[in-house]
């Protein structure tokens, strides 16, 4: 148990730090391209779709042949997307590196696949508890990366520090190997009672499953807007790049105890409940943001405050699927689900851009993302948590 969360820990750690980061080249790269923040923001906001739907198929292949391979072959177009991104002269390629690429690669490794390692290999009675480790390693990474990169930008400039990452990126490699499991020695899946169209089938005729994506779907419309715009609405509003980094490292560093004690607290409560309070807050925090006088400290008390609910959903929701339907398609199952977050994200992530560039102004943006959480919020409260009732076990089709 101890060598897959740390193994796993260390990859979420290297490939979500890296990507909370992408916010800081926003106007680096508009302005040296002379492109629009559109232009960028339809890139990034193409990486996240690009993550929901190649996460789906990274899924079902690290359930059907084990982690490893999905992860060494993540880890490779992560660096190949990352210098495809400093290397692009033309709105076409940055949106083919930056967007597809990096989207495929970070759908081979973040938590859909290292969730079903730990799905699979760790006790159901810390799987929730084990789960919250993985995602707080994530936010450390964002802790870790983000200033990591603004001082990469400032000291190399902004092409040579997507380089820099495409080399550290590949440490990934090594770190996959603790994430060998035996039952797929040979390339051979373990048996299962259903079939990958029965428990897709099962899955989508399931109202809780439903509305776990139409939850998760708000997730990442709210933290990818936030993630990539917030930098500009901050310089745009007078304040330094500093303010927007500490931002953003602040995030991370508080989503580490957020995401840490939303797992915790699956083992004990009700995680539709732990869902509905995390997205209630969310619509609190930014209201209470955007209502206050803005200055360097409420930008931090704001980051810190969005940093405990920042990735505290992924635990208690991925712990509910696996919950309700087992762990032999928990990646897959996880990767669909998960792409209902990434059609959030492309929304908020060009949304901000495409409407910024209309109005001159976010604010149409945060007012949706408030009615998004106040939506979550009360979708997740009829979610039931208790294990499927199944009949006999089909014979695979």
């Amino acid at each position: 148990m101890q060598q897959v969360l740390i193994c796993g820990a260390m990859i979420v750690t290297l490939s979500m730090g890296i990507r909370h980061g992408f916010g800081l080249w926003l106007q680096p790269i508009t302005q040296a391209q002379n492109w629009t923040r559109e232009t960028f923001s339809f890139a990034l906001a193409i990486q996240n779709l690009s993550w929901g739907i190649f996460g789906i198929f990274a899924g079902m292949v690290a359930d059907r042949f084990g982690a490893f391979r999905v992860l060494i072959g993540g880890a490779l177009l992560y660096a190949g997307g990352l210098a495809g991104m400093a290397l692009s002269t033309s709105p076409f390629m940055f949106t083919l590196t930056a967007g597809v690429l990096l989207g495929a690669a970070q759908a081979g490794t973040t938590y859909a696949v290292v969730y079903g390692v730990i799905g699979r290999q760790i006790d159901p009675a810390k799987r929730s508890w084990a789960m919250g480790v993985a995602a707080a390693a994530g936010s450390f990474g964002q802790f870790l990366m983000v200033p990591v990169e603004g001082f990469l930008i400032s000291g190399l400039g902004w092409k040579e520090a997507l380089l820099a990452l495409a080399v550290i990126v590949l440490l990934i490699a090594p770190f996959a190997r603790g994430l060998r499991e035996p039952g797929f020695a040979g390339g051979a899946a373990p048996a299962r009672d259903q079939s990958i169209v029965q428990a897709l089938r099962e899955a989508f005729k399931y109202p809780s499953f439903q509305l776990l994506m139409a939850g998760y779907f708000v997730c990442g419309f709210q933290v990818v807007f936030i993630g990539v715009h917030m930098p500009s609405y901050l310089k745009d509003k007078g304040l330094s790049p500093q303010v927007a980094s500490y931002a953003l490292a602040l995030i991370g560093l508080f989503n580490v105890f957020g995401t840490y004690i939303a797992g915790s607290l699956g083992q004990k409560l009700a995680k539709r409940k732990i869902l509905a309070t995390i997205y209630l807050g969310r619509a609190a925090a930014i209201s209470v943001f955007l209502w206050a006088p803005l200055s360097p400290l409420s930008v931090y008390i704001f980051a810190s405050v969005m940093g405990l609910l920042w990735l505290s959903t992924v635990p208690p929701t991925n712990a509910t699927v696996a919950q309700i339907f087992g762990v032999a398609h928990l990646s897959m199952l996880g990767g669909f689900v998960f792409f209902s977050h990434q059609i959030g994200s492309f929304m908020g992530v060009w949304l901000g851009g495409l409407l910024y560039d209309r109005t001159g102004s976010y604010d149409i943006v945060w007012y949706i993302a408030i009615a998004l959480g106040i939506f979550a919020a009360l979708v997740n409260l009829p979610v039931r948590e208790a294990p499927i009732a199944r009949g006999p076990a089909p014979q695979p089709a």
